[in-house]
C-alpha cells in the first residue's frame, strides 16, 4: 500500500474555477493537489467560443446570473471582476476582441486561456490527470482522496467538477454525488443554454431548417434580443439558449419576429400597397414568411383584409407562442442550471457552513450565467473567493 500524500489542499476537477483556485491558493505559498479524471485540463475552455474562448463579458453583474438566491454570486462577482481578468489575460499578453454584446474572445486560439492558467499555477501545485477519483472521505478534520492507486489528504478539499452538460467531454454529476455525501443540498440540475425541440404541431416551422433572424425571445420575465435559428428538431440559436435557461417544460415561450417595428405597420402596408400578399409585406426571410402566412391563414391581398384583422397579425407576430415539448437535453447544453445549493456555502468563501474545509465552485454550485462568457467569469471570481481562503 502506497503512502498518502499529503497537501494543504485538494481540488477536484482542472477546469475554469478549479485551476484558477489552485492557482491563486498556489501563489499563496499552499501546496494544492489539482486532480482530474481527463487527460488534459481545461477541455471546456478549448471547445468555447468555437475554440476561441469567450473567456469573459464587460458587462458581467449578479443580474446575469440564474440561482435558487440570485444574491449568491455578488460577493464572489464583486470582488473579482471582468476588468480583473482582463488585466490577467494582458499581463500574458494574449490579445482578444470585443464581438457583441459585450463578449470578448482571443484573437488566436482558447488554448492560451488554458497555457495562462497553467503559468500562473506555481511548482506548489501538482497538476495530476487521467485517474479517476475512486473515493473521498473525510475523518478528523482531513480529506482522503484516493485518485487511481495514491492516496491523497488534505484538510481542505474543493468541488470543483462542473455539472453533466457536455457528457461525451466527460461531464458527469460526480459533484452533485460527493455535495450529498457530505449532506449539502443540491437544486434539481436542468440543463441550460440548450437547443428546443418542437413537437410534430409545429413541423411546418421544423422545415425551415437553417433559417435565422433577429428575434426577442421570452420565457417567463426573462427577454432576449438576439437571433433565433430554426433546426430539424426545433429551435435553437443565441435568443433560444439564452431563454432556455428560464423555460420550464410544459411552460411556451414567446417569439417577436418583428422587433423594433412600430406598431400599425401592417396597415400602412396595406394603404401602400393594397394587392400585395402578406408574405411580401414581412420583413423576414422568404421561407418564414411564408410559413408564417400559411399558420396566420391570411391569404390573397392585404387590401381584402381588415384593419382589424391586420391589428391582430401584428400582435400575433409579436408574441408568437412556441411550446417546446423538450430540450436537446445535457448532450447538448452548454451549462446547467442547478447544482449544490448557495444556502449550503459562504458567498465569500465558497466553503460549506457545515463541514469546514469542503468548498465548491464554478458550474457545480447553483449559479449559471447567461450565454456570452458569463460562466467563465463565474468560474474565474469562484475560484478566487475559494483560492484566498485555503
Amino acid at each position: 500500500m502506497t503512502t498518502p500524500e499529503h497537501f494543504d489542499a485538494i481540488v477536484l476537477g482542472a477546469g475554469g474555477a478549479g485551476l484558477m483556485c489552485a492557482a491563486v491558493a498556489g501563489q499563496r505559498g499552499r501546496r494544492v493537489a489539482l486532480l482530474d479524471h481527463a487527460d488534459e485540463p481545461g477541455k471546456k475552455i478549448l471547445i468555447s467560443g468555437g475554440g476561441r474562448c469567450n473567456f469573459t463579458n464587460i458587462g458581467a453583474g449578479p443580474t446575469n446570473y440564474i440561482s435558487a438566491n440570485p444574491h449568491f454570486a455578488k460577493s464572489a462577482l464583486g470582488r473579482y471582476t471582468a476588468q480583473d481578468f482582463i488585466a490577467l489575460v494582458d499581463r500574458h499578453r494574449i490579445a482578444w476582441h470585443e464581438k457583441t454584446l459585450g463578449q470578448l474572445f482571443c484573437d488566436g486560439s482558447a488554448k492560451q486561456i488554458v497555457a495562462m492558467l497553467l503559468d500562473e499555477c506555481p511548482n506548489t501545485v501538482s497538476l495530476r490527470l487521467g485517474q479517476p477519483i475512486r473515493d473521498v472521505t473525510h475523518a478528523d478534520g482531513r480529506f482522503a482522496v484516493t485518485y487511481g492507486d495514491r492516496t491523497l489528504t488534505a484538510p481542505a478539499l474543493v468541488i470543483a467538477t462542473g455539472g453533466p452538460s457536455i457528457p461525451k467531454m466527460g461531464a458527469t454529476g460526480f459533484a452533485y454525488d460527493l455535495a450529498r455525501r457530505f449532506g449539502l443540498k443540491v437544486v434539481e440540475p436542468r440543463p441550460a443554454l440548450v437547443p428546443l425541440t418542437l413537437s410534430g404541431d409545429e413541423a411546418l416551422f421544423r422545415n425551415l431548417a437553417g433559417v435565422a433572424t433577429p428575434v426577442v425571445a421570452r420565457a417567463g420575465k426573462a427577454s432576449f434580443a438576439e437571433a433565433a435559428l430554426f433546426t430539424h428538431r426545433g429551435l435553437s440559436g443565441p435568443a433560444i439558449l439564452q431563454v432556455s435557461s428560464y423555460w420550464r417544460h410544459g411552460e411556451s415561450i414567446g417569439i417577436d419576429f418583428l422587433p423594433g417595428v412600430a406598431d400599425g405597420w401592417l396597415r400602412i402596408a396595406k394603404r401602400a400597397r393594397p394587392r400585395a400578399g402578406l408574405r411580401s409585406a414581412l420583413p423576414l426571410p422568404a421561407r418564414l414568411a411564408e410559413a408564417l402566412e400559411e399558420k396566420l391563414a391570411l391569404p390573397g391581398e392585404l387590401g381584402a383584409a381588415t384593419d382589424k384583422a391586420l391589428a391582430e397579425i401584428e400582435r400575433t407576430l409579436s408574441d408568437w407562442r412556441f411550446t417546446p415539448n423538450g430540450s436537446e437535453g445535457f448532450a447538448k447544453a452548454e451549462v446547467t442550471v442547478g447544482g449544490i445549493a448557495t444556502d449550503a456555502l459562504s458567498s465569500k468563501t465558497m466553503e460549506a457552513r457545515t463541514v469546514p474545509g469542503l468548498h465548491a465552485i464554478g458550474e457545480a454550485v447553483d449559479v449559471t450565467g447567461w450565454l456570452g462568457g458569463y460562466n467563465f467569469q463565474w468560474a474565474w471570481a469562484s475560484g478566487v473567493a475559494a483560492g484566498q481562503s485555503l
